[in-house]
């Protein structure tokens, strides 16, 4: 069963920074693009920022200047650093590899509050 594993996420004031990984299982497939959802409560699941692994990076315009995304040098790793958090970043946030029909993490938990 392929996998994909964030971590990273937790409770943090508004304008701190929080770093996820995602690392995915080693059976998974190649993944051209590697995605970062998220999904506050009480709404859908959005599309924060996406890479391709020849460079190619989309973001939301809410995260855009304060989110960066990154591929790693091992196989199927994506991070998303973020950076001036607010209190609407609090989500839910999603790996996913291949797109909204591909492959799915469980998700980690970031809080942004004072």
């Amino acid at each position: 069963q392929v996998r994909l594993v964030e971590s990273g996420g937790g409770l943090v004031q508004p304008g701190g920074s929080l770093r996820l990984s995602c690392t995915a299982s080693e059976n998974a497939p190649f993944f051209f693009l590697m995605n970062w959802y998220r999904q506050a409560p009480g709404k859908q699941r959005e599309l924060v920022a996406g890479a391709t692994t020849d460079g190619r990076v989309n973001y939301v315009d809410s995260v855009k200047g304060r989110f960066t995304i990154s591929r790693g040098n091992a196989k199927n790793t994506v991070y998303l650093q973020m950076n001036s958090l607010k209190p609407e970043d609090t989500a839910v946030y999603y790996c996913n590899g291949d797109g909204a029909s591909g492959f799915w993490g469980q998700g980690t938990q970031v809080t942004v509050s004072s």
